[in-house]
């Protein structure tokens, strides 16, 4: 079997340099206008203090901060005073109501303590009760109840920009040959809007933080990074599974396993105190998740709502669920018969997209799920832009549907109709970006990161290393899998451009 390393550049040749957007990417171009224009060739900004990095992470925070601006109408009045006006103003969040509802204003600790109401404990993953707790010991508690929850918000908000600053910093760095790419999460619309309506950014940090010790070939850093993400929010150990069949066509279990190991470790060293001292409080979450029914921005909404006979909870869960293992399953078949073996962010993006769009509930901020690993997967300004307007779309449908449902007869914002409207728009905007990133896979020479000549920049241990098992005439042949007015892109061939700087 080819090795797909046959070809690879002769080690005297200058290692490729970083590459610009703005001159491989016409939406980036066209959008530097605002500041410029392209840097051209005789541009020295890479000897200047303003590097990728640096320039990314403040645009990241800046961006936050629009962010706790545009929740500015809800901070001083719309989340204590009328029923929709939050909703009308599109600046909710869970954090001020949950404060005082899930007892941090009465000094309760989460999972030993129960709660009064219906959630009789925090319905939340360890490490994100923890995230929470820690915001309530920093703040305030004394004042009026509001003055306590805008500053339990504030404090969170804080807490969460260093999230949002992780995260753009390590997209910046596990494509080293494309740093600018961060900008693609830190100029992300929807990002922005839902950053702070719930505590996601967490997981989704400690995630970034975990892809990029991949692909610096520290398979233990990045499984335990991963175990901490997944006991703050389950949806990060589905990366265990394409890295399995991945790691497979490679031959890399060693590394597979000292992954495993680590996040299994993490995960239990985070979960065992609780599950032993206060097991009825942990398991709150997975009961929780198991027993709501059909609820906003998924498809089983749309059905549930235009039937006469709607499905039950126990059908939604068995269908999502079954829906869920045969996409793993397709996912698995693709990385095995692909004619080039994925990359690692392709495939990472297409397994939490295929269980947000099978998933009985669809909540806004679940899109911080997807933006980084998008950026990693897809790095196209204009299918990543189609991709973020839908998200901003479905953003305000939901708050203008909620709207609708909470003024009575006022009926202000959208009905039903229209909502449904916008969840198809959510729905198909996700199904498009994975289509590209389906493509890119059968087509790898239309993958914008590997016409460069790269392998797997964010694959670690499996950039550029051969296969051992393929399904079908994969790697068998050096075939180009698709043709195209551009450079050919071979198993391990690099195609070299002139050294550039890190510039845009």
């Amino acid at each position: 079997m080819p090795s797909a390393e046959s070809t690879q550049a002769s080690a005297h040749e200058p290692a490729p340099g970083p590459v610009r957007p703005t001159r491989e990417d016409e939406v980036a171009a066209a959008g530097s206008e605002l500041i410029g224009g392209p840097v051209g060739r005789r541009a020295l900004l890479g000897a200047s203090w303003w590097t990728p990095v640096r320039v990314v992470a403040l645009v990241a925070i800046g961006m936050f901060a629009l962010g706790l601006v545009q929740k500015a109408p809800c901070y001083h009045s719309a989340w204590f005073f009328g029923a929709s006006s939050q909703y009308t103003k599109a600046c909710y969040s869970d954090i001020p109501h949950l404060y005082q509802g899930r007892g941090f204003a009465d000094g309760l600790v989460p999972y030993f303590d129960k709660l009064t109401g219906d959630m009789p404990y925090l319905e939340y993953p360890v490490l994100t009760g923890v995230f929470m707790e820690v915001a309530s010991w920093l703040t305030p508690h004394s004042g009026s109840i509001q003055h306590q929850e805008q500053w339990y918000w504030m404090v969170n908000a804080g807490m969460l920009m260093v999230c949002a600053a992780v995260i753009a910093v390590c997209v910046v760095r596990t494509h080293a040959r494309r740093p600018w790419d961060g900008l693609l999460v830190a100029l992300a619309p929807a990002f922005v809007l839902t950053a702070t309506i719930n505590w996601d950014l967490l997981a989704v940090a400690l995630t970034a933080a975990a892809m990029l010790m991949w692909s610096r070939r520290r398979p233990l850093a990045f499984g335990v990074l991963l175990g901490l993400a997944t006991a703050a929010k389950l949806y990060p150990a589905l990366l265990l599974g394409p890295l399995l069949v991945l790691c497979w066509r490679a031959g890399r279990w060693r590394d597979f396993g000292k992954a495993l190991g680590g996040a299994a470790v993490a995960w239990l060293v985070v979960n065992l105190p609780v599950m032993a001292f206060a097991s009825d409080g942990w398991w709150q979450f997975y009961k929780f998740s198991h027993d709501r029914g059909v609820d906003f921005g998924s498809f089983w909404l749309i059905w549930a709502q235009n039937s006469s006979n709607p499905p039950s909870t126990d059908f939604v869960n068995t269908v999502a669920t079954l829906l869920v293992v045969l996409c793993c399953l397709g996912i698995a078949a693709l990385t095995l018969f692909a004619p080039r073996r994925p990359r690692f962010a392709q495939l990472a993006f297409l397994i939490v997209a295929a269980f947000i769009l099978t998933n009985k509930v669809y909540s806004p901020q679940y899109v911080l799920w997807l933006v980084p690993l998008a950026a990693l997967a897809r790095p196209k300004w204009r299918d990543f832009l189609i991709w973020q307007a839908c998200e901003v779309a479905y953003f305000l449908g939901i708050w203008m549907y909620l709207a609708y449902t909470t003024s009575g007869d006022a009926h202000k914002g959208l009905p039903t109709e229209g909502y449904h409207w916008a969840i198809a728009l959510h729905l198909a905007g996700t199904a498009y970006l994975c289509a590209v990133v389906v493509r890119d896979i059968l087509l790898p020479d239309r993958d914008v990161v590997r016409r460069a000549g790269d392998d797997d920049p964010s694959g670690g241990v499996l950039d550029g290393a051969p296969d051992v098992f393929v399904l079908g005439t994969s790697g068998h042949h050096r075939l180009h899998a698709a043709h195209f007015d551009g450079p050919q892109v071979e198993w391990g061939s690099r195609t070299l451009p002139p050294p550039e700087d890190g510039s845009l």
